[in-house]
Parts: structure tokens; sequence; C-alpha cells
């Protein structure tokens, strides 16, 4: 059936390319997808072209795709039409599709046809413009990895610029072993002549393209020749592949870099996410062309990581997808993850087909057998010196900087670095062959091919040097981390943890290699790392790494200081996920340790840390007096940041002693001074804290405002188990105002933080404690964090709001048990007696209230007046 194409059309009286295809399809009876599937294309492709946000559809996906609509005769042409008024035919305004514009070429292009690429449109658009320009470059030299698509690349922009060359456009296929003269005639032989001055005159002026494939084969001869033609031929352009360039003067590299692979973050987002990285649109392409079922949910992220770990290459992504036919992805993840050197193409194989050859062993050339031997080819061509470079680098598992280099590559007798050697021109080497890629404009932009990567760290394993390059390699990110912890602190703390997180991958193999090979190394990095494990939830793992390398034997003799550092972070950590109790001796040693150095840093940070784990034992007092040396000291001294820490913790303080209004003025201090010393995180701590005082007042909706001000804040610096604190306040201050709705939402997503905290390890998983009978939709408490307590005692809020006393007294003494902050202790049980009107209750809740200091707020002893007055009798009247 014939779509209809009396709607919409074009200024030109034709219909519209987006809507002609639309009609095509679903006149064929096809989903997106299936046509993807018979065209051999991504899906990506035919839903872009459909919502006319591919305005330029290469030549090759139009012919792709007619053919598999089956389209003939007049719907064919009509279709060709409508894709070449869409700019087919080329990319750049000046080379239009059209006659009139540009001239037909008078000899045909003696090229394979061009296969549909998938992901390269700004190669083709930026090397199209290249070759067209009057003043561009004469010869443009591909460059990159073999199985990068070198020859497929050059192929399609071949044909793209074929009408801006009218005298022809040929290619030739350089063959191993070829000498001058053979690559001389064969040049001249796809151009139709067989002397210089025949050519000449056959050209007579005229635009023409010479493309010569795999010049790596025989790189003198191949310079030799574009040199002469070149000269000779003043309309002649030369596009050139191989592994690295020419070397002529006034030729513009052009390096193929792999395809854009997803983080892992999006692994769970859903296929169409994913196809929109060009690695995984080109994988779910081939797949689709052995097996009919799409991926399923389960297999995305084996697809993600499977993509990641082919480090975008097209050849190794074409030769796992072709193994799909047999495997799910899963299944070729967990076979092949870890091998994909061994890759290995058809036996049978051959490359280039279509092409003319320089020589016969160039047309029975096979292709490169394994991934692991297409690397070798090209690391063979680098001096000693570059693979000894190469060797070194690949220990980076992520982006690394120029400074990174020059540190990893420094001279084994001077560690430090002091005599600097260069290392841009080793990496400008590495480019040129297409081993490194360089992505973004920021330092950390460099970072080797994956495969590349994985032989060069076989080569060095093979030449015994692997553990000295990791030792190394502990020790450049090592003082990395140093040199970025100090800005963990201040106005630069974002830029800090976002620095830190660009390294995570090289942070976590440090860390494992130096615990076993250097733990003194080992021990310096994990000292630093406290404030970044604390803001990224890590602080299970990082209280189990310091622990681990302090009981190290040999970091006994370490650094007092540096021991001192360690332990303070210990128990900061632990004080993260409610084990703050077991750490008070060594904030106590480290305190002490502090003190004996006079060390005012570490001392003043000791003495927090000490005074947050006293709060959680319920030992006010004591708390309280940490925090007022804290701020003698920090007056002393003139330490504004530090003022505004002790500040923030006295105001928890008046808080306990029931002063709210004191709180609020401590409060406005701390944010004034953290305003001053350009502390962002420590002012929106603070932010968070006057929310929970707008609440303790009252003040719902002033305090959801404030408190849902600070989580975005927190969320833009990372710090998300504050957040979910204050996530915590808002849902309180929510549900005591009787917002119901925004309240259970809030439930819903603690409950979901939770889930990830213990399916990660920061909480611990369930307890198995009793839980209240749960509402249609309710989730069960699931963990012992600090969350639980809070989800429970939104409930009983909540619950109460409804007048249902019996589950509200049930919400509260669950929060009770499980609450972790004595004042949300306190607050739950004030709940409970109000709901239960149980004398016993008001006991237990004297009990807590002496052990811990806190006084009654206002509102609760008025909650509380009758039942207390009933329990005490007339003289409590």
């Amino acid at each position: 059936m014939t779509p209809d194409h009396d709607g919409s059309r074009s200024p030109a009286g034709r219909t519209p390319l987006p809507e002609l295809l639309r009609e095509h399809r679903r006149a064929a009876g096809l989903t997106q997808a299936e046509l993807a599937s018979r065209a051999g294309v991504g899906v990506r492709t035919v839903r872009d072209l459909e919502r006319g946000r591919a305005v330029r559809p290469q030549r090759t996906t139009v012919d792709l795709l007619a053919a598999a609509l089956a389209l003939v005769g007049a719907d064919r042409a009509a279709f060709l039409a409508a894709a070449r008024g869409s700019g087919t035919e080329s990319t750049r305004p000046d080379v239009t599709a059209t006659a009139t514009a540009v001239p037909a070429p008078d000899r045909p292009v003696s090229l394979p046809p061009p296969v549909a690429l998938i992901g390269r449109d700004r190669d083709i658009t930026e090397l199209t413009a290249m070759l067209t320009e009057e003043h561009g470059p004469r010869l443009v030299s591909l460059v990159g990895l073999a199985g990068v698509g070198k020859t497929a690349l050059a192929t399609s922009v071949a044909h793209v610029v074929a009408p801006a060359h009218p005298a022809g456009v040929a290619g030739v296929l350089i063959g191993e072993g070829s000498d001058g003269p053979d690559v001389l005639v064969a040049s001249m032989a796809v151009l139709g002549a067989t002397r210089p001055t025949e050519l000449v005159a056959q050209l007579a002026g005229r635009p023409v393209l010479l493309v010569m494939d795999a010049v790596e084969r025989a790189p003198g001869p191949v310079a030799a020749t574009v040199h002469r033609l070149i000269a000779a031929l003043p309309s002649l352009r030369v596009l050139v592949t191989g592994r690295h360039p020419v070397g002529l003067p006034g030729e513009r590299v052009w390096p193929v870099a792999p395809l854009d692979v997803p983080p892992p973050d999006v692994a769970h987002t859903g296929l169409a996410t994913l196809e929109t990285w060009p690695a995984v649109a080109l994988f779910t392409a081939r797949l689709a062309q052995v097996r009919r079922e799409t991926p399923t949910p389960d297999e995305l992220p084996a697809l993600a990581a499977l993509v990641r770990r082919l480090g975008g290459l097209p050849l190794a992504i074409e030769l796992m997808a072709a193994r799909g036919r047999l495997l799910d992805l899963t299944e070729l993840l967990d076979r092949y993850g870890d091998r994909v050197l061994d890759l290995a193409a058809p036996a049978d194989a051959t490359v280039h087909p279509g092409w003319d050859a320089s020589d016969a062993t160039a047309r029975s050339a096979v292709a490169t057998v394994t991934l692991r031997e297409a690397v070798a080819t090209s690391y063979r061509l680098l001096a000693p010196d570059e693979r000894a470079a190469l060797r070194q680098l690949a220990v980076f598992g992520n982006r690394w900087s120029v400074e990174l280099a020059e540190e990893m590559l420094a001279d084994e007798a001077d560690r430090d670095g002091t005599v600097a050697i260069d290392p841009v021109p080793r990496l400008d080497r590495f480019v040129e062959l297409g081993l490194l890629s360089v992505r973004g404009t920021g330092p950390f932009r460099f970072r080797l091919l994956d495969a590349v990567r994985e032989y060069a760290v076989e080569q060095a394993a093979g030449e015994g040097e692997l553990t000295c390059i990791r030792r190394r390699h502990a020790e450049v990110i090592t003082r990395l981390v140093a040199r970025t912890a100090v800005d963990l602190v201040g106005p630069r703390s974002s830029e800090a943890v976002h620095r830190l997180d660009e390294m995570t991958s090289d942070i976590s193999s440090s860390l494992a290699h130096a615990a076993t090979d250097d733990p003194l190394t080992a021990l310096r990095l994990a000292a630093c790392l406290t404030r970044w494990w604390r803001f990224r939830g890590r602080d299970v793992v990082g209280r189990q790494w310091l622990h681990r390398l302090l009981a190290d034997p040999r970091t006994a003799d370490a650094a007092p200081i540096l021991r001192g550092w360690a332990a303070i972070g210990v128990a900061r950590l632990a004080a993260e996920h409610g084990a703050g109790a077991e750490e008070l001796p060594t904030a106590r040693a480290a305190l002490e340790t502090f003190r004996q150095a006079g060390d005012v840093t570490g001392e003043l940070e000791a003495r927090n840390v000490l005074g947050t784990l006293l709060i959680a034992v319920g030992r006010q007092d004591e708390a309280r007096e940490q925090a007022e040396v804290v701020l003698r000291l920090a007056a002393r001294d003139g330490r504004t940041r530090d003022l505004a820490v002790a500040q923030n913790s006295l105001a928890w303080h008046e808080i306990r002693a029931g002063d709210l209004a004191a709180a609020r003025r401590r409060l406005a201090a701390a944010d004034r001074l953290a305003a001053e010393s350009g502390e962002q995180r420590l002012r929106v701590l603070v932010w968070a804290s006057r929310a929970e005082v707008a609440r303790l007042e009252g003040w719902y909706a002033d305090a959801v405002d404030r408190g849902r001000r600070a989580m975005a804040a927190l969320s833009e610096l990372g710090d998300q188990g504050r957040r979910r604190r204050t996530l915590g306040t808002v849902g309180l201050a929510l549900a005591q105002d009787g917002r119901a709705v925004e309240a259970t939402e809030v439930l819903a997503e603690l409950r979901a933080g939770m889930a990830e905290a213990v399916a990660a390890g920061s909480v611990r998983a369930p307890s198995g404690r009793a839980v209240p009978r749960q509402r249609s939709g309710d989730v069960a408490l699931s963990g012992d964090g600090p969350d639980v307590g809070l989800c429970a005692l939104i409930e009983g809020n909540l619950a109460l709001h409804r007048g249902d006393r019996e589950l509200a007294a049930e919400w509260f003494a669950a929060a009770a048990e499980a609450g972790q902050d004595r004042r949300d202790v306190v607050e739950a049980l004030v709940g409970l007696a109000a709901s239960t009107a149980d004398p016993a209750v008001l006991d237990r809740l004297d009990q807590v209230c002496r052990e811990s200091g806190i006084a009654l707020l206002p509102h609760e002893s008025g909650l509380l007046y009758a039942l207390t007055a009933d329990r005490d009798g007339p003289a409590a009247r």
C-alpha cells in the first residue's frame, strides 16, 4: 500500500522526509526497531529521522532504508528526492546535491560502496568541509588503531564529497612491501592515466580526490608518491588512512577515535537512553542482524558494561555482537569481559573488498585475527622509550592530566620529579598513532584506549616491571589526593570533590595495591580520603580501610601525626553510620596525639569529631565542653571557619537546652562566619540547621522552604548523607503540618535511599525488629541506619493527624527504638505518650531527658501537661 502524499509538503512541493519515512514504515507494518533491524542501522537513526532531528542523513543510510522498505519506481524516487531535500548528498550548504550547484563527476566514483556509519556525524561533517574548502588542505590523514573504522569513514567521506570533485574519486589499497613504482603506478591507474604528464592533461585543472588505504604498509613509497603527485597536480587532494601520519608538510592529521561509551551510572536508564551513545547504537544494530529480540531490561547493565570494556572500538563491538547469535549479553560479559584482546574475526574474513590494490599481496590481505594483534602492530611502531612510557601510563584506569603523566614518567632515580621530563612529545606521538583518546577541555582529558591499556599492562607484566609501575602509580595518586584534600574544606570544596570523583578508579586501584605492597603509602592515601568518603556515602568502606591499615604492623612506626589523622578519620566515619560509641577511645587518643605535637589544626578537628561522638552516646555536657574549647581556640588563632563550626555545634546544644532563640542567634553567627571564610558547604549545613529550628518552633512552612533550599545545595555538593537528614526534617515538618501527600512522597524517597544504602553496605541490613502494621503501599523499615527512626517519626505524625492513635503509637514506639539522635528519641517518646496516655512512657521520657540533658520544648510540655498532672497528682498542678 502506497502512503498518501497529500499532507503537509515542503516549499518545493515534496512531502518532507520525516513524514514520508513514517508513512512508508507504517504502510509496511513495521515498528521503528523492526525497520532499523532490517536496514542494519540504529533505531536511534530511524527515530531521529522521523522526528526531524537528523536533517542531513547520509546517502548510504537513505539507500538502506529504501531497500528495507522495498521501495521501487516512483516511490523510491520520491523518497530519495525528499532525502536530498534534507541534505543527503552533502553536509555543507555550499556543496549541494543538485546538478545545478555542483556538476556531476565526469568519471565514476571508483570506490567500494559506503556503509551506514553510527556516531561519525561530526567526523563526516568536518572532514567534508576540509576536503571541499577552496583553500583546504591537500593531504588529509585519518589515523588510528586497527579496527577503529578509518577505512569506512574515508569511504563514506569520499562518497559525500564526490560532487565537488568532477574529475573523479578513486581509491587504492597499499600492499605490504610495495615499492615506490608500485604505489605510483597503482595511484595513476585508478585515476585513469599511465604517466604523470598524461594525468595533468586529463585533469585539466579539475578537482580530483585520491583515497589511499593502509598506507602504514609502505610509508616511504606512499610519502614519495603523494609528494610527487601533489606537486604535479594542483587540483589533486589526497585522503589517506593508516596507523600513523604520512609525515609531509601541510598534512592535516585527523585522529579517528573510538565511539563514545556510556558512563556506569546510566546502565539502568532504559535502552532508548543507552542508544544515544554511539557505541551502544552500533552494538544493538549489529546484534539485530543475528537475533530478532532487542536487549531485555535485565541485559542492559551487561550491554553498557560490554561496550565500555570494548572501549568503543567498532571492530571489537562488531565481533562481540556477532556472538550474540548464541549467547545473551550477560553471558557475553561473563565469558569475554576479561579477555577482549582475544576477540578474533572469522578466519576467512577479507578486508577492503572492492579496492584497487598496489600489488597482489594486498588483494589477498586477511583481517587482523585478534585485537591483541591489532594493538601489537601499532605498539611495534613505537620507539623503545615510547613503549616504556606507554607501559607506565597504562596503569591509569581513568582519564589523567599532563601533570600526572609528568609525575608518572619521572626518572626512577628522581622519585619526587624534581627534574621534569616533558611528556607532551610522547603524548603527541600516541595521538598520532590513535592509541590515546583526548576528550573535553579540563586537565583530566587523556586516556589510553582500553585495548591499548590492557595490552600495555600485559607487556609491563612480561617485562617484570608491573609491580614497580603500580607502586609509582600509588605514590602519584597519593600526592594528587593530598594536594586535593586541602581544598575539601573551603570555597573550592565542590571542585575538589569532583576531581576526586574523576579519579575514583585510580584511587581504588592505588589503595588496593599499596595496602599489600606499600602500606605506609596506603595509610597516607586513606587518611586524606576521609572527607571524600563521607561526602560520597562510603563511610563503612572507608572506616574498614583505615582500621586495616592502622592495624598493619608495617605502619606501626608511621609518624604519630599521620596515625592521628587516620584515627580521627576512623572516628568521623563511624559517626556517619551510628557506630561512634565504638570509636570514642580512638578519638580521645587522636586528640592527645595532636595536643602533644602542638598541632592546632589536628586538635580542632579531633575535638569536633569527639563532640559528635559524645552527643551520640548521650554525654551532652562533655560534648558542649569540646565545642566551647574549639570556640576559644579558633578565636585565639583567628580561624574564621572553625569559629563557624563551633557556633553551629553550640546551636545544637542550645536546642538541647530548649533555648531555640539562642540557637537561632548562634546559627545566624555561623552563617555569617561561614560566608566570610568562603565555606559554602558549611553555610549549607547551617541552612539545614535553621530549617530544623524552624520546625521545632512550629513554623512548618518556613522549615519546609529552608529545608528544600538546603537540600538543593547539598545535592549540588554531592553530600547525600546530610541531604537525607535534611529531607527527614522536611518530611517531619510536612507531616506535622498535615500535608500528608507531600510527606508520603518524602517517605518514599527516604526509603529508596535506605534500600540503596543497604545494598551498598553503608547501613546494616534489617535487624528483625518489630515493625508497625503497614498501610497499603507502605514499605517496612529496612535497616538500622539513622533514616529508619526518621521514617517512623514521620509515619507517627501522619497517623496522629489522621486520628489513628493506635497506629501512631506503634510508629512512635518504633521511632523511639530506632532513633540514633537523642532529640529524635525524645520527640518520639512525646508522641508515644500523647498517643497512649501511658504514665510508663512518661517515666521513660523523664529518664532519657535526665541522661541526655535535653529539655522539653514549650509545645511538648503543653502536649503532655494533662498526662503529667494526672501522674504526679495535685502537687503537680
